[in-house]
Parts: structure tokens; C-alpha cells; sequence
């Protein structure tokens, strides 16, 4: 019994996905502190601070209903969003593309050195049809 839950703690997708969460979670500190300390500010100075907050305002049933704090939560993700791709997804693929033009490696090489079960899967799928 304890075998198998040691098998299944040191399988590499367990292992890969507490990696992943551990970066993921040093990464977003870093995401937070660019578009906290850098973009919000840029994008205050260009366009002001959107805040539809007292749009669309109304009370049912001593219940608030504020349709505008929705509004101003969609923009301001929407304007984050924006500056993280352009900021930073753009620059690191433009980067990427450089590196492998340099080292001369194409998408098509890439895509193919990817993942090699694909090739794998399809092997024994072309088996398994001569098989028939």
C-alpha cells in the first residue's frame, strides 16, 4: 500500500505539477509587482483611472446591485491584460524567435523535437493497422 501511493508521489507529472505551482506562485508575485508598480501607473497617466463603480447603481429588496463595480473590474483586466502581453509576451516570443533563427532550428523542427509520444502513438497506430 505504501509502495504504491511512494509510486505515485514520484511519478514525474506529480513532481512537474509541484514545480509548476511553486513557480507559478513566485511568477505572479512578479507579475503583481510589474502591474502594480509599472503599468497601473503608465496606464493612469495615458487614459486616467476607468472607474465605472457608480454606473448602473440601483437597490432591490435592500439588496445593492452595482453593475458599474463589474464594469470597472472587466476594464481594468482588460487594460492589465493588454500591457502583460505587450509588455511581456511579445518581447519573450520575439526573443524565442531570434534564438532559434540563430541557432537555426524552425517552427517545424521544433514542433516535431516537441513531443516525441506523438510519434510514438502514431508508430503503434500504423502497427496496430497491419495488424488488421
Amino acid at each position: 500500500m505504501l509502495k504504491g501511493f511512494r509510486d505515485f508521489i514520484m511519478k514525474g507529472n506529480v513532481v512537474d505539477l509541484a514545480v509548476a505551482v511553486v513557480i507559478g506562485a513566485a511568477f505572479g508575485a512578479v507579475v503583481t509587482a510589474l502591474v502594480d508598480n509599472i503599468l497601473m501607473p503608465l496606464i493612469a497617466a495615458l487614459v486616467g483611472k476607468p472607474s465605472f463603480d457608480d454606473v448602473l447603481r440601483f437597490t432591490i429588496n435592500g439588496s445593492e446591485i452595482a453593475v458599474g463595480a463589474f464594469l470597472t473590474a472587466l476594464v481594468n483586466f482588460l487594460l492589465i491584460a493588454a500591457a502583460v502581453y505587450f509588455a511581456l509576451v511579445l518581447p519573450m516570443n520575439k526573443a524565442t524567435e531570434m534564438l532559434n533563427r540563430r541557432r537555426g532550428i524552425s517552427e517545424e523542427e521544433e514542433e516535431a523535437e516537441a513531443d516525441p509520444q506523438l510519434a510514438l502513438l502514431e508508430q503503434i497506430r500504423d502497427e496496430l493497422k497491419a495488424l488488421r
